[in-house]
């Protein structure tokens, strides 16, 4: 590890610093996970992120550990029970999204295998480390976010716009934006 300082995002609270060390840009396999997350990512959309991990235990014991398969069977019945769940967004769209994404999840990993498969098959399997020098120098969209949005919409998925695949993409590890002299960049 490098003696530079974290990324000056990080910094913002104990939840964005405990996330920043432990999670972001790490590779993530797990199917679970990987799902997990980008419904994570999914309900940032228009929010913070910091409001996302102040809630992110909520949102995960309140929707069945974000398991994909039993999210896949949510329908009007669980969409209710969510919108009256305190500590969760109540937004009515980024709940039926949850069931909608992890059907869509279950057609991806019928075809691929899994869904670590289909995402990680996008930069055969390698991180991009976009050697970002500082904060601001990091990419907020790419190609790659752009493509990826581009075939995960017509799989189905919605709130995949090209801005929250980069930030999936960096949550799950296959950007390395960390900066250069972060310590936890390598």
């Amino acid at each position: 590890m490098s003696n530079g300082k974290r990324c000056p995002w990080s910094e913002k609270d104990e939840l964005s610093r405990a996330y920043h060390d432990t999670r972001w840009c790490r590779p993530v396999h797990d199917d679970s996970e990987l799902f997990a997350m980008l419904v994570l990512e999914a309900k940032s959309v228009g929010l913070s992120w910091s409001l996302i991990l102040k809630r992110e235990h909520a949102i995960r014991s309140a929707c069945d550990g974000l398991d994909p398969d039993i999210c896949a069977g949510y329908g009007e019945e669980a969409e209710l029970r969510l919108l009256e769940t305190p500590g969760l967004i109540h937004s009515r769209q980024k709940i039926h999204m949850i069931g909608n994404n992890a059907r869509a999840f279950q057609k991806v990993q019928e075809e691929f295998g899994s869904f670590d498969q289909y995402i990680w098959s996008f930069t055969g399997g390698e991180v991009i480390d976009h050697q970002v020098r500082a904060q601001e120098e990091t990419p907020t969209v790419t190609e790659l976010s752009t493509a990826i949005s581009k075939d995960l919409k017509k799989r189905g998925f919605s709130f995949v716009g090209p801005v929250i695949i980069n930030s999936y993409m960096e949550a799950i590890g296959i950007y390395n934006n960390h900066l250069v002299d972060c310590p936890f960049h390598g």
